[in-house]
């Protein structure tokens, strides 16, 4: 096993390798910006290297600082957690070419992933069931035309998007030009390259993804699913496995289409395969080739800790246990709490005052913030994961109310009384809603609240 880790990453997920790190043995370094000099993960672990200034570009995106941070310490691997440099391939490369392990898939995997175009081509081959669809388009002209063959509504996709970024809608033809046009200047400012391609536009789906582990040695099981539906601006505020729109059958038959392609494909790794799911039919989004920021609630139903296994992975252990091993039990809701304004959504950086994390059976909060923190204004406003088990879904959901009211933030606004409104809505408690869901929630509650001033 590895001696010693380095973490090229920072905030909780920082701290959950770390702890992963420690309860196998192994030693860890943590890296920082010098924004981050008084962070939890850096305290914590067992030697620290500032890495350089706040901002991203200068410390968390820097390869080079990182690279140089594993080799003077002695690192024998880096685990980039997710976000900054955990999918970029040219960083993985570099790793390896220095001697060392990443921890994750294989760089070319990653750039097969990260390309949207190309991975779609890989999901038809690989068995995946995919929307209807275009290659690189190259022109205005040859979006109409597609969009045509497709049906409308369209959406044109940035080739190396994410996050929603490079992503515009179509409903007719009068609409095509400015999306093209508005797709590829975002996707050139967010991504460097400017190609998009278009799919068919779902009108109301809900956003399923499944959880893989793979090894080198081609096993590979599935974790089941996790429903990321609740999201704003295609970012996820609230996940919950599994997901109230699945039944039995339809899980069964997903899982197992996706743990044969990524036979087929020779992945290795954790990973999630992300799907749009409506009227009974799946349809393959992307893969992420990296650990995500709602893994815990699949751990919390299944009793795997991904992170541990993403480590034995990428030291070349076979999977200890086949799909027929691994139980699941009860059901699981991750609320992320932002340190945002729960009605504007704009960022609330500051010192935390007061820090009360609720506790219990079945209650897990994941974060680095203390009482006396200063939340750097130079990165994502999240500050903490909540992750509350129970044996069914009425059982979670009446826990996550309680332990929402236990939670205390104190000095900096947070969308925790946010959360409490999402889950008490009729439609969450009943499981029926869709990827548009909360931006129609939060219209009507700016309506209500305009009308209370």
């Amino acid at each position: 096993m590895f001696e010693k880790v380095l973490i090229a990453n920072r905030g909780e997920v920082a701290l959950r390798i770390n702890r992963a790190c420690h309860e196998m043995g192994i030693k860890t370094v943590a890296v920082h910006s010098t924004a981050d000099k008084d962070a939890m993960h850096v305290r914590l672990a067992d030697e620290a290297v500032c890495i350089g200034g706040p901002q991203s570009k200068d410390s968390y995106l820097n390869k080079t600082a990182i690279i140089s941070a594993a080799i003077v310490t002695g690192a024998d691997a880096i685990h980039p957690g997710y976000g900054f440099l955990s999918e970029n391939a040219d960083f993985a490369e570099m790793v390896i070419k220095h001697g060392l392990t990443f921890i994750g898939p294989t760089p070319e995997q990653m750039r097969l992933m990260g390309d949207k175009i190309a991975s779609k081509k890989m999901a038809i081959e690989s068995g995946l069931p995919v929307t209807k669809g275009s290659p690189a388009l190259e022109s205005v002209e040859e979006a109409k035309k597609w969009a045509k063959e497709i049906g409308y509504p369209v959406i044109i996709k940035a080739k190396d998007g994410g996050g929603g970024k490079g992503m515009k809608t179509a409903f007719n033809e009068d609409e095509v030009e400015s999306a093209f046009t508005m797709a590829k200047a975002e996707a050139k400012a967010s991504f460097t390259s400017d190609v998009v391609f278009m799919e068919k536009y779902l009108q109301k789906p809900r956003h399923i993804e499944i959880q893989i582990l793979a090894d080198m040695h081609g096993n590979v099981v599935h974790l089941g699913e996790r429903d990321c539906s609740i999201q704003r601006k295609h970012q996820k505020l609230i996940e919950e496995t599994p997901s109230p729109a699945l039944n039995k059958e339809k899980r069964d038959e997903i899982c197992s289409i996706v743990c044969s392609a990524i036979k087929k494909i020779g992945y290795y790794g954790a990973g999630t395969l992300e799907f749009l799911f409506e009227d009974g039919e799946f349809y393959f989004l992307e893969m992420n080739t990296r650990l995500q920021v709602e893994h815990p609630i699949t751990e919390a139903v299944t009793d795997i800790d991904i992170v541990r296994e993403q480590i034995k992975i990428a030291n070349g252990a076979k999977l200890g246990y086949t799909q027929d091993d691994i139980k699941f039990h009860g059901s699981a809701i991750e609320c992320r709490i932002n340190a945002e304004d729960p009605f504007t959504f704009a960022p609330n950086p500051g010192k935390i005052a007061e820090w009360h994390v609720p506790g219990g059976l079945g209650v897990r909060v994941d974060s680095e913030v203390y009482s006396g923190y200063r939340i750097p204004p130079f990165y994502d406003s999240m500050i903490a994961k909540l992750i509350v088990r129970g044996t069914s879904r009425s059982a979670t959901l009446l826990r996550l109310k309680r332990a929402l009211r236990e939670f205390v933030i104190g000095g900096v606004t947070t969308t925790l009384p946010l959360h409490e409104e999402i889950i008490s809505s009729p439609e969450f408690v009943d499981g029926i809603y869709n990827i548009h869901w909360l931006e129609k929630f939060l219209e009507k509650r700016q309506d209500k609240n305009n009308d209370n001033k």
